[in-house]
């Protein structure tokens, strides 16, 4: 009787832990997830396949267009859009109707908790051309510290908003506008009480604000930070910013220069860096090899390199292996020697024209920059969203609506492919990834996929 006394006591307490362990979410809170690894912690359990329609738990149609993507704070998923001006070609609109948002879902229904509409400041650079129209005017990923969240709306500047949707502050980081007048779009990056700003376009610089205040802590201005659009990390304690032909090392607090390193020898920084084990994975987007540099810039040479290209999508690292994707072409390489495992092309792509034949050929290893090497990624690579690692498997998010999944490991094996290429808007955002759920965002609509 005493022992069942016991238990009848402790049941409630159960019950509310129970209740606390399943409130609590995974957070997704910037850009590629975790550090912008792409890599999703722990189980989360997803359909193998899916449609508009069916392991959708629920879509909701975004107040515009956007190519950002989607993050995840607890309960709330947030996202920006814009409308107004440039919603397409054949109603470009009035420039001075352009109007961005941020808007905050309820995770668990779908349901708009709060919009915030947000006007641009004039003049922005037009919807003309090849850059802005392919990827519109809301292109910066959000970030969050879990009591606020960050926006960067280029020449409108970087705003800051409480978990209720009231604005806390606004700063402009500059409104220039890049030799190609393409737009910017990178995302802000928090490294402790820091917001940190790739003001590419704007400025030709970096940038760091107050979190509290928005004020500038520092500014590194250099006109090797033209052309850049990659998103920085943060690997110990250091900011992580890839720029032509070079990586930095930046202390968040001070915005001191700490060390830099060979980089990829593209005429665009277009792709982010990420870690493996003790080395720096610095992907080429356009004209040379990609490079790995020793991780504690104990050594400014390559470790090697490698004829590897990804015009706009991040690569993903896991168990000592590189995977990348350019198009329909998916690689894999040895993260500590560079050498090639496998390159595939993803099921039921068109094989590619032959100037554009996969490269072949071993890494070029210490010394020397190797030439600029082959077409590496093939397929033209001009799909927007980056590959996410989730249990063991990665998914590589198509322009189409084509999710193909494919084993994490190095002998190639394609697992499933997902279909939501009934939304013919176009899937130019990376997924977001929260506990049993992946949300993704076409340009006009957002999906929570899930069992």
């Amino acid at each position: 009787m005493i022992l069942t006394r016991k238990i009848q006591c402790l049941l409630p307490a159960v019950a509310l832990l129970l209740s606390v362990h399943s409130s609590v979410h995974a957070d997704w809170d910037r850009f590629r997830g975790p550090n912008g690894s792409g890599t999703a912690e722990g189980l989360v359990n997803l359909p193998e396949t899916w449609t508009t329609s069916e392991n959708v738990k629920w879509k909701r149609e975004l107040p515009g267009r956007g190519v950002s993507c989607p993050i995840v704070v607890g309960d709330r998923v947030f996202a920006t859009a814009y409308s107004g001006y440039g919603m397409g070609r054949d109603s470009v609109g009035e420039i001075t109707d352009l109007m961005r948002h941020l808007i905050c879902v309820n995770r668990n229904t779908g349901e708009v908790e709060w919009k915030i509409d947000v006007a641009a400041v004039q003049p922005e650079d037009p919807y003309s051309g090849s850059g802005v129209p392919s990827h519109g005017y809301a292109s910066h990923t959000p970030a969050s510290d879990g009591e606020r969240v960050y926006v960067f709306f280029g020449k409108t500047g970087v705003l800051a908003f409480d978990l209720e949707g009231n604005k806390l502050w606004q700063t402009s980081v500059g409104r220039g506008s890049g030799k190609q007048r393409w737009g910017s779009s990178a995302s802000p990056v928090l490294a402790g009480d820091v917001v940190v700003i790739n003001a590419s376009d704007e400025a030709e610089s970096l940038i760091g604000l107050d979190k509290m205040t928005g004020e500038e802590r520092w500014r590194i201005t250099d006109q090797a930070l033209q052309s850049v659009w990659a998103t920085p990390i943060l690997h110990d304690d250091k900011i992580i910013m890839t720029v032509a032909g070079s990586v930095w090392a930046i202390d968040p607090v001070t915005g001191e220069k700490l060390w830099s390193a060979q980089g990829a020898n593209s005429d665009q920084t277009n792709v982010g860096p990420i870690v493996s084990e003790d080395v720096l994975f610095l992907q080429s987007s356009r004209g040379g090899n990609s490079v790995a540099v020793h991780a504690d810039g104990s050594r400014s040479d390559a470790v090697w390199e490698a004829p590897l290209q990804s015009r706009y999508a991040s690569p993903i690292a896991h168990d000592g292996y590189i995977y990348s994707v350019n198009g329909d072409v998916f690689s894999c390489l040895n993260a500590k020697t560079g050498e090639r495992v496998f390159q595939k092309r993803l099921p039921g792509s068109p094989e590619p024209p032959a100037q554009a034949n996969v490269a072949e050929g071993a890494p070029t290893q210490r010394g020397g920059r190797g030439g600029r090497g082959g077409r590496g990624g093939g397929g033209r690579g001009g799909d927007y969203p980056s590959p996410v690692l989730i249990d063991g498997k990665i998914y590589i998010l198509k322009k189409t609506g084509a999710i193909h999944v494919i084993a994490a490991k190095p002998e190639f094996e394609a697992i499933s492919i997902a279909d939501m290429t009934a939304d013919t808007s176009g899937f130019d955002s990376t997924p977001a990834v929260s506990d049993g759920n992946m949300f993704i965002r076409s340009e006009t609509t957002l999906y929570c996929i899930g069992k």
